[in-house]
Formats: structure tokens, sequence, C-alpha cells
């Protein structure tokens, strides 16, 4: 298991992407040290602002989070990456394979284009988890991304494929959706904005937009699949699930083939 530990807060933002167990187990002491991390003129690299030990492992582990720390396991493919704090934007942004978990809070675009692998963040996120960067034509593309706080507006916007599951979430959870399956306790106004298709599950909902169209309450094995698979990410979650939930159409004002399910 290789460590890094952050020594003081960082002077600048930091771009950690580059940092993985499978780039870091090739690398000797001094090599480490000397990956450049800064974002600004000064050229700040790893050794800087982190201790380091190294270990031979697939798994990374770093103490001492920051809001400044950005891109944190946007490279990682395979292996773990565990933060024990807070972390910036784009976390696990693009990543394709591997487990990254996160103790504290996330910035905006937590997993804004992953392809793979599971993205857990134990606090809150920011804005646009999971959709898409800006001029990007899809947000998470097959990854799992966990929240088990609250997100912020616009959860999942563009995704593409994956499952996201969240506490709750703000405004236009879901909009833009091309496919895939969101699930939240709660989430504000205006969910499924947009949407062409996919799936979304919530508790509870702020204002609906009017080109959604209740379809009645349903009793489907699909449903019962989907209990199935939510279950050992959170049970609460497939607790939804209960009953026999409500669904409406939409968005109607596209192809309208999403659909919008609420717990009993």
């Amino acid at each position: 298991m290789s460590v890094l530990t952050l020594r003081e807060a960082p002077p600048e933002r930091l771009d950690l992407h580059a940092l993985t167990p499978l780039a870091l187990s090739g690398l000797g002491q001094a090599e480490a040290e000397r990956l450049p991390i800064g974002t600004s003129r000064r050229g700040l690299v790893l050794g800087d602002c982190f201790s380091v030990k190294l270990g031979g492992a697939d798994e990374l582990v770093i103490e001492g989070g920051h809001e400044r720390l950005d891109r944190v396991g946007a490279a990682l493919s395979a292996g773990t990456i565990r933060v024990e704090g807070d972390v910036g934007q784009r976390l696990g942004a693009g990543m394709a394979g591997g487990t990254l978990t996160v103790t504290g809070n996330a910035g905006p675009f937590a997993g804004a284009g992953a392809t793979g692998g599971t993205i857990t963040i134990e606090g809150d996120a920011g804005d646009h988890a999971g959709g898409a960067l800006h001029a990007a034509k899809a947000g998470l593309d097959g990854a799992t991304l966990v929240i088990r706080g609250r997100a912020g507006a616009h959860l999942g916007d563009s995704m593409r494929r994956g499952l996201i599951v969240a506490g709750e979430a703000g405004a236009f959870a879901g909009a833009r959706m091309i496919a895939g399956t969101l699930a939240a306790l709660r989430v504000g106004d205006h969910a499924g904005y947009g949407m062409r298709r996919g799936t979304v599950l919530v508790g509870a909902h702020g204002t609906l937009m009017p080109t959604f169209v209740e379809t009645g309450t349903h009793d489907l094995v699909f449903l019962r699949l989907l209990a199935r698979m939510l279950r050992p990410v959170s049970p609460g979650h497939a607790d939804l699930l209960n009953g026999t939930p409500r669904r409406y159409s939409g968005d109607l004002a596209t192809i309208g083939k999403g659909e919008l399910w609420v717990a009993a």
C-alpha cells in the first residue's frame, strides 16, 4: 500500500489525475516525489505537498484531504484509491475501473465521464455529479457512483450508462439523461428535465415538469430486478420499490422514453 500524507493546505489547486497505484508502483522514491501536480507557474511537484511512502500493492491512500485536490482517481483503471478527507472537482472523471472512495465531501463534476469502476463519496457532492463536463456529449458512462450524503443540482446530467445512488439531490436530477439508472431518496424540482431514456427512482420530489405524464402504479418483474441490484449498494434505496411505485413517462418534450418512478 502506498500512502500520501498531505503536509498542509495546498497553496494552489493540485491536479492528481496521474496518481494511481499502478503508476506509483513502477517508480522509485525520488521519481515519485518529482511528479508534477501543480496548476500554476510555481511548478509544484508531489514531494512539495505530500510526504510519500511507496508500497508495491494495488492500493493508494491519501491522508488529509482538501477541496483543492482536483481530478483524484481520474486515470484509475484498476486497484483502489482511498482519500481520508475532502477532494475538489472532477473526482474520478473519466476513470475506467477500480474502486475510488472519499470519506469526506467532493466538489462538482464527480464521476463525469467515468466508464467503469465504483466511486463512493461518504459525504456530500457538488453540482453536476455524474454529469457531463463542458462541451462533453455525455456524463457518467458505465461506472457506479454512490453519494451517501446530498448531491447538488444537475445530478446525472446527460448520463449515458451506469448507476447513480444518492441520499438527496438538488434540482434537475437526471436532466438530459440518455440512459442509465439514478436513484435518490429525495430530489428537488424538475427531475428528468429533457431526459430521453433511462430510469429515475425517487422517494420524494419537488415540482415535476408538465411534460411528464402519470401512467399509474405497476408491479413489474423489472422493478424486482432493480431492487435486487440496488440492495447491495444501499438497502434504503432498494426499499423504495416496496409496494407499488407510481410511474411517470417523459420527458415528452423529447422522445419521451424515460421513466420516473416514485415510491409508494
